[in-house]
C-alpha cells in the first residue's frame, strides 16, 4: 500500500474509532442524563405514549388516563374529584411536570421503575404494551370527603387524620384546592389554568398543601405537649394535684401578666382543670419552670424541628432553642415562635392515643405492578416514644375531660370515647389578624382500640372575630372525620 492510501486508511480508522467511542459515551456514560433531560422531547413522548398507572384509594382509582385531543403526546392524565385529592396525588402535567405522589412514584406509574424490568420484558415478549403500575394509598375515602366538605364550608384550612396504631394517613385535606385535570395537558387552556393557580394571581394560593407545607401557630393545642413535658420530666406526677399557679401570673423577667381567655378557674388549677379550660397561666408557668431545654426535648420527641416524609415531604415544625423563661412560657402555650403543620399536631394526638408511642406517618400502603402483583409493601415503623404508657394514659384522661366537660364538647360522639384539645392561635402584628381555630383529637372504641387521631386548623376570614374558636369551628370537622373512620370499621 502506498503512503497516501495508508494515511487515508489510518484517518478513516480513527474516524470509526472516534464514532465508536462517542456512541459508547452516549449510550453508557450519558444515558441516564439524556434520558432525564427536560429538553429531550423523545423522553416526554415516550412517557405519554401509554396510559399512566393509577393512584388507588379504598380499592378504587382516583386517577385515570385518556387519549389526548391533539399533539404528539398520546395520553393525558385525568383525576376523579381532583380538588379533594390534589393534596394527596399532586399533579402530572405534560407542560409542568409532576409533584407529590405523581412525582415521587413516577417510575412505578410510568412503568419505568427498575423493579418492573422483568414484568416489562415478559410483556415485550408476549406483544403487550408497557404498562404503569399502581400506587395503593392508606387513605380513607369517607374520611377525606368529610374533611374536605367541612373545610369547604369554612373557606381555608387543613385536616390530617392518622391511624395511631400504624401511622397510616387516613385523610389529608387542604382548602382551597385545585383540579389537577385542568393543568394536565399542553394546551393554551392548561397554561391559562396554571397561571390562575399561582399565588401572584390567586392570593388564596390553592396549590399550597396546607396540611404538609404550612406551619401555623398551634395555640392552645400545644398545651398537650406542655402537659406531656410536665409529666415526663417529673414536674407533676398526676393530673389532679394543684399546680400552685397564682392569678395573676407575671412572666419571669418582665412586668407583663400572662392573660387567660375569660373568667375561668385557673388559680392553683390542676393540670386536668387547666387543660379543660385552657389556662394560659398554668401552662405558661409549667413551660417556664421546666425551661427551654426540657420543653424542646419533649417537642422534638413528638416530631418538632424535623421534616417528615410521608413520602411527600412535610415542613419541619418549630420550637425554638435559646429562649429565656418568658419566651419559653409563651412558646409553651403555642405562641411566640412556636409553629406546627397540621400533620405535626395530628402526630401529637396520635402519640397520646397510642399510649405514648408515635408511629411514623405514611400514605403509601403498597406499590403494584400492572398485574397488581405487590412490588413493595410499607411496614409500620415506630418513630419515637414521647411519653411513657402511664403518662400517656394520664394525658388521655385529661383530653377526655376537655371533650366531656370542657371546651371540646362539640366533638362528642355517642358511644365513643373522645379526647381532644381546642386552640385559638393569635397571629399578625400585635395579634391584629383573625386567629386560627384548631382542634386535635382521637377516638377510642369500647375494645380499647383507637382507630383515628385528627388535627384540624381553620382560617375562617368570614367569621366574626369573637366567634372564632377551636371548639366552635374546628371540632365539628374533627368529629365528622372521626365518625367516618369509625363507620368504615364497622
Amino acid at each position: 500500500m502506498n503512503k497516501p492510501l495508508r494515511r487515508i486508511a489510518v484517518f478513516c480508522g480513527l474516524l470509526v474509532l472516534t464514532l465508536l467511542i462517542r456512541d459508547n459515551w452516549l449510550q453508557y456514560v450519558r444515558a441516564d442524563e439524556l434520558a432525564t433531560d427536560t429538553d429531550n422531547r423523545r423522553v416526554a413522548i415516550e412517557r405519554y405514549a401509554t396510559p399512566r398507572g393509577d393512584i388507588i384509594v379504598d380499592g378504587k382509582a382516583i386517577t385515570g388516563s385518556k387519549r389526548a385531543a391533539s399533539g404528539d403526546f398520546e395520553y393525558v392524565r385525568t383525576y376523579k374529584d381532583g380538588p379533594m385529592w390534589a393534596p394527596v396525588t399532586g399533579y402530572a402535567s405534560q407542560a409542568f411536570g409532576t409533584n407529590q405522589l405523581e412525582n415521587l412514584e413516577d417510575g412505578i406509574l410510568t412503568g419505568n421503575d427498575d423493579r418492573l424490568f422483568f414484568r416489562n420484558t415478559l410483556d415485550m415478549l408476549t406483544g403487550k404494551n408497557k404498562a404503569g403500575g399502581n400506587v395503593v394509598t392508606t387513605l380513607n375515602a369517607a374520611a377525606q370527603k368529610a374533611a374536605y366538605d367541612g373545610l369547604a364550608e369554612r373557606g381555608k384550612g387543613a385536616v390530617v387524620a392518622l391511624d395511631p396504631e400504624t401511622g397510616a394517613i387516613l385523610a389529608l385535606a387542604s382548602y382551597p384546592s385545585y383540579d389537577p385535570s385542568t393543568i394536565a395537558g399542553y394546551s393554551d387552556d392548561d397554561q391559562k389554568a396554571w397561571n390562575k393557580l399561582q399565588k401572584k394571581e390567586n392570593p388564596n394560593d390553592p396549590m399550597l398543601n396546607r396540611a404538609l407545607r404550612e406551619t401555623y401557630p398551634p395555640g392552645s393545642t400545644f398545651k398537650v405537649v406542655t402537659a406531656a413535658a410536665a409529666l415526663e420530666h417529673g414536674l407533676y406526677t398526676d393530673a389532679d394535684s394543684p399546680t400552685k399557679t397564682p392569678l395573676p401570673w407575671t412572666m419571669p423577667g418582665t412586668t407583663t401578666e400572662l392573660k387567660n381567655e375569660g373568667d375561668i378557674p385557673c388559680r392553683n388549677a390542676t393540670l386536668r382543670v387547666a387543660l379543660q379550660w385552657s389556662c394560659n397561666t398554668v401552662f405558661g408557668k409549667v413551660g417556664s419552670d421546666l425551661g427551654n431545654d426540657k420543653m424542646l426535648e419533649t417537642a422534638e420527641e413528638f416530631g418538632f424541628t424535623s421534616e417528615q416524609f410521608t413520602p411527600v415531604r412535610s415542613n419541619a415544625s418549630v420550637f425554638s432553642d435559646d429562649m429565656n423563661q418568658s419566651q419559653t412560657a409563651l412558646s409553651s402555650i403555642g405562641q411566640f415562635n412556636t409553629a406546627a403543620t397540621p400533620l405535626q399536631m395530628a402526630m401529637v394526638a396520635s402519640a397520646v392515643a397510642n399510649d405514648g408511642t408515635l408511629m411514623k406517618p405514611y400514605m403509601v400502603d403498597k406499590l403494584q405492578a400492572s398485574n397488581v402483583d405487590t412490588i413493595e409493601q410499607t411496614e409500620p415503623e415506630e418513630l419515637s416514644r414521647p411519653l411513657s404508657s402511664d403518662n400517656a394514659q394520664i394525658l388521655q384522661s385529661m383530653m377526655e375531660t376537655v371533650v366531656d366537660k370542657g371546651t371540646g364538647s362539640n366533638a362528642k360522639i355517642d358511644g365513643v370515647t373522645v379526647g381532644g384539645k381546642t386552640g385559638t392561635a393569635q397571629h399578625g402584628v400585635d395579634n391584629s389578624e383573625k386567629p386560627y381555630a384548631w382542634f386535635i383529637s382521637y377516638a377510642k372504641l369500647d375494645d380499647g382500640s383507637s382507630p383515628v387521631a385528627v388535627a384540624v386548623v381553620v382560617e375562617d376570614e368570614a367569621a366574626d372575630r369573637g366567634d372564632i374558636s377551636g371548639g366552635g369551628l374546628a371540632a365539628p370537622i374533627a368529629k365528622s372525620v372521626m365518625e367516618a373512620v369509625i363507620q368504615s370499621k364497622r
